[in-house]
């Protein structure tokens, strides 16, 4: 399954921000400086960004944490490192963001390494969420703070109603358009699968984390869990 995953995010590399923008209706980027902000990063930190995409929640974290700290982008996708990296050599100064291909069931760093941890759209798409939730735990430095991102069912009825009719009449469309059909189609199963916040929460309490609390946005369709390591 994890190879099937790594693939379909390989192929909609190219369009993988227009995605986020279809998705949010334009509001990925607010949502991703709310959670930056919930991550406790600042200036000096050593920092990581988990499913770290084509790099945009990564490079803002960079200029989060300025010349003095340092962040680290993690993904399963080449192709999509391969975007990020470029995004990152098209910027002036040059943001120190160390850009890494691999697992977030299985990460390649120290127990106690990071300051502040993010992650966008990632959590949902992982195929053993307790184990991913562990991963960060680990790598977290005591008294440090991860901000997890990412699109939810929402409990009302007719928001439900209206986010399935929006992925079904908008978003799979455009990436019909694009030849992306099949690659989209996994969006709509991958919500049902997410656990809700509540249960989010219970998850983030298990992996060992002291203090957690999940922030609803934009009436439940979205929602960032924020998680305290002690």
């Amino acid at each position: 399954m994890t190879n099937e995953i790594r693939a379909i995010f390989d192929s909609i590399a190219p369009v993988y921000d227009q995605l986020n923008n279809w998705l949010s209706l334009g509001q990925h980027l607010i949502w991703k400086e709310m959670a930056i902000k919930w991550s406790g990063a600042k200036a000096g930190d050593t920092c990581i960004d988990l499913c770290c995409g084509s790099g945009d929640l990564a490079l803002r974290l960079a200029r989060r944490v300025g010349n003095t700290g340092q962040v680290y982008g993690v993904d399963f996708s080449p192709n999509l490192l391969a975007t990020a990296q470029e995004r990152s050599q098209q910027q002036y100064p040059q943001p120190a963001v160390t850009w890494v291909e691999a697992d977030v069931l299985n990460l390649p760093f120290e127990d106690n390494q990071f300051d502040a941890a993010t992650m966008g759209y990632g959590l949902r798409n992982v195929t053993d969420i307790p184990q991913s939730l562990r991963e960060i735990h680990r790598v977290l430095k005591p008294g440090a703070k991860a901000a997890i991102l990412d699109f939810h069912r929402p409990n009302n009825p007719q928001l439900r109603a209206f986010q399935q009719w929006y992925l079904d009449s908008m978003v799979v469309p455009m990436a019909e358009n694009l030849g992306l059909k099949e690659q989209y189609a996994y969006i709509s199963p991958s919500l049902d699968r997410f656990p809700r916040g509540d249960e989010q929460k219970e998850l983030a309490l298990q992996a060992g984390f002291a203090s957690v609390t999940h922030y609803p946005i934009v009436n439940g369709m979205m929602g960032v869990l924020v998680v305290s390591k002690f």
